[in-house]
């Protein structure tokens, strides 16, 4: 759900990481192996020891959504554990100029943790060294400012699992198609951390664990408004294709109306991050077959653990992954809650009943 905020502002383009086809798993922009979140826990005990401090919490978000109500729910309901006050919650509406203005204004409230997605690598690299001088505890979503080490400068970046993501994807459509057949690849054709690795995770997964099923086309995407056309051209030159994957859910709606305009109810879909109109598709029984979300509400708790423990004076790892979840026709509805913590769209639920 963060993939169309992430394009939006070109965020962690130019980071360099380590490729997952070598790792199998999400690495994080320094190749940092990556901190399963159910790690990140606290104790009763250090719970209670927090609890009478008075402590409070600054979320400097970089727009609003589903997604960042969520994350904002799972950091709010952690916070509450340990007595921590939300003293501001802001959105920069992806402005990173906006978004330093957002943190000068936070830091007079004078916030013992931030929870944050840096715009800007540079821009928020200037923008946070006034809450790293006043040793407030910094946990990063998904990007990192630059030049910022792990310790003195942040306690951890949390993201989705990103190789389990496209893993989950490459499985799920590889079950529809009984592991045989002939598959297309449409990937985000551009240097972006997440995607990157979401992709490569399905490409890899299928050659790896799925000999009966072969990649026979393969596209780059850019710009969402072209897929229809790019699928077009694909399925014009591969009219047997038994299922494709598409990189995220926005370019998806439109290999589904490219399926739709040439009558074809044979080629499965699967692709990442939840949106109504493809999950709409799935519950009607036509071509997408899952859709492969991360646990929003999973990521605010585990931000938010992290920061209590940096509270604590206790080591963070530096790279925090929350699972991935598969979502089908016959758990969307649990999926959804599940994922952004709030009930499936009303259509969905209309459809499904």
């Amino acid at each position: 759900m963060l993939i169309k905020g992430l394009l939006k502002t070109g965020l962690i383009a130019g980071i360099m990481m380590t490729s997952a086809l070598a790792h199998a798993q999400t690495v994080g922009p320094n190749g940092e192996t990556a901190t399963p979140s159910a790690e990140i826990t606290l104790s009763d005990a250090e719970f209670a020891s927090l609890k009478e401090k008075g402590l409070k919490a600054a979320l400097l978000w970089h727009t609003s959504s589903d997604f960042i109500n969520a994350v904002s729910a799972g950091a709010t309901d952690e916070f509450a554990k340990a007595g921590v006050s939300i003293a501001v919650t802001t959105d920069a509406g992806f402005d990173a100029a906006r978004q330093r203005s957002d943190i000068e204004t936070a830091l007079t409230a004078e916030p013992d943790v931030i929870l944050a997605l840096p715009l800007d690598p540079v821009t928020s690299a200037a923008a946070f060294r006034e809450a790293v001088a006043n040793d407030t505890k910094l946990v990063f979503l998904s990007n990192l400012p630059s030049d910022y080490k792990h310790g003195s400068d942040y306690a951890a970046i949390v993201t989705d699992d990103l190789f389990q993501m496209g893993k989950q994807a490459a499985d799920a459509l590889a079950k529809d198609i009984g592991e045989k057949g002939k598959v297309g690849w449409i990937f985000h054709d551009a240097t972006y951390y997440v995607t990157n690795q979401r992709d490569n995770a399905f490409k890899t997964t299928i050659e790896k664990d799925y000999p009966g099923i072969e990649i026979v086309a393969e596209q780059g995407i850019t710009d969402p408004a072209r897929a229809e056309e790019l699928a077009s051209a694909m399925l014009l030159q591969h009219p047997d294709l038994d299922g494709i994957y598409v990189t995220w859910a926005e370019p998806a709606d439109g290999v589904l109306a490219a399926l739709r305009a040439s009558g074809n109810k044979h080629t499965k879909i699967v692709t990442l991050d939840l949106s109504e109109p493809v999950a709409l598709d799935m519950v009607r029984g036509g071509n997408v077959t899952a859709i492969v979300a991360d646990k929003a509400y999973e990521l605010g708790r585990a931000m938010a653990a992290t920061g209590l423990k940096a509270l604590l004076g206790e080591e963070t790892p530096a790279f925090i992954v929350a699972p991935a979840l598969t979502v089908e026709k016959a758990n969307v509805l649990d999926g959804w809650k599940e994922s952004l913590n709030r009930e499936a769209p009303e259509s969905v639920i209309k459809t499904l009943n």
